[in-house]
């Protein structure tokens, strides 16, 4: 009786290892994130797992709290302010913020919890893994991630009152 079970268990659990693949995720491009001073702060890595775009990040030596970050138009990280940047991404030419009825730009993310330790890691997903949303961040002039001194309030247009720019980093095609 044990052997006529073990079989169909057997099968069932090497079926759903089979299956695993079809949601791996394939890095698609990631960005060092610096600060003015080139010290670097961390890493993003935009990834696919051919339907979606995710951004998975990790972030040391910010200060504790929330901070705003967004994908912004351009992709040029100049000290001493990042304002090479551009504004948010906003190819759909929405209003800012995920609290606002007419929003949110493709380059809203929610804010990073810089915990006391000074790290933070976030994985986001930013839309579908489309031709149209590959283009909005792969144009001619690239796209930025841009981290804030203070937390996006996520109303507030066109850039949800963030503060200054402390980190920034250029999404490169892997």
């Amino acid at each position: 009786m044990r052997m006529m079970l073990a079989a169909p268990i057997a099968a069932i659990a090497l079926a759903g290892c089979a299956t695993m693949d079809n949601y791996s995720t394939d890095p698609i491009a990631e960005a060092q994130l610096t600060r003015a001073n080139g010290v670097p702060v961390g890493m993003a890595q935009l990834n696919s797992d051919g339907t979606t775009l995710s951004l998975a990040m990790t972030a040391t030596g910010l200060e504790p709290g929330e901070h705003g970050f967004h994908l912004h138009t351009t992709g040029r990280c100049e000290a001493p302010d990042f304002k090479s940047a551009g504004g948010h991404l906003n190819p759909l030419d929405r209003e800012h913020g995920a609290l606002n009825p007419e929003g949110k730009h493709v380059g809203d993310m929610p804010n990073l919890e810089v915990g006391t330790s000074r790290t933070a890691s976030i994985t986001v997903d930013i839309g579908p893994d489309t031709p149209a949303y590959r283009s909005y961040l792969f144009d001619a002039d690239g796209t930025a991630i841009v981290i804030h001194a203070g937390p996006d309030d996520y109303r507030t247009d066109p850039a949800g009152d963030a503060g200054s720019r402390v980190a920034c980093g250029v999404l490169k095609m892997s």
